[in-house]
């Protein structure tokens, strides 16, 4: 199902790059997020059962986060992604170069979200804690709320992409 996220969300190749990538890129986020885990909370490497559980935890399905992932990939869409497309003298196919340029764009935002213990916590408790985490909603939530004060854009789910307006 193809969602607008915006009037002009038209770059069809550009989404399906994106989609074509989404649990790849998603996985690794989740080890990174595993890593910086560690990195903050416990850097001496001390093992406890809470700590094992986060290392030792490898994802069945990442569908939690597909709303996060299609999120920041729409806001991709709405500050770069051009509906016309440009010649590539390179000899690239443009299906090669935007999975390349997202895939160096969403490590580069997801390494800056990965800084904020916020995020990472929410990436945890909607992959390793989910099942014990009823609030789930609470995770995203969070996480769209990272978006808000990275990029100045407001997700909503009927109207899609907003930007904010500062007074």
């Amino acid at each position: 199902m193809v969602r607008k996220f915006f009037p002009l969300d038209k770059n069809y190749l550009l989404e399906q790059a994106q989609l074509s990538l989404q649990d790849d890129l998603l996985s690794a986020l989740v080890e990174r997020v595993k890593k910086q885990y560690v990195r903050q909370q416990n850097p001496l490497g001390l093992n406890d059962s809470f700590s094992e559980k986060i290392l030792s935890w490898h994802p069945s399905t990442l569908k939690t986060l597909h709303n996060f992932y299609q999120n920041v990939a729409a806001i991709y869409r709405y500050k770069y992604g051009d509906n016309q497309l440009e010649f590539l003298w390179d000899g690239q196919g443009h299906l090669d170069k935007y999975r390349q340029e997202w895939t160096s764009i969403f490590e580069e935002w997801t390494t800056a979200f990965c800084q904020r213990d916020l995020f990472v916590q929410a990436i945890l408790d909607l992959t390793v804690f989910l099942p014990q985490n009823r609030h789930a909603e609470m995770a995203e939530n969070r996480m769209n709320n990272f978006a808000l004060q990275y990029f100045d854009l407001r997700i909503h789910k009927t109207r899609g992409l907003v930007a904010v307006r500062v007074a």
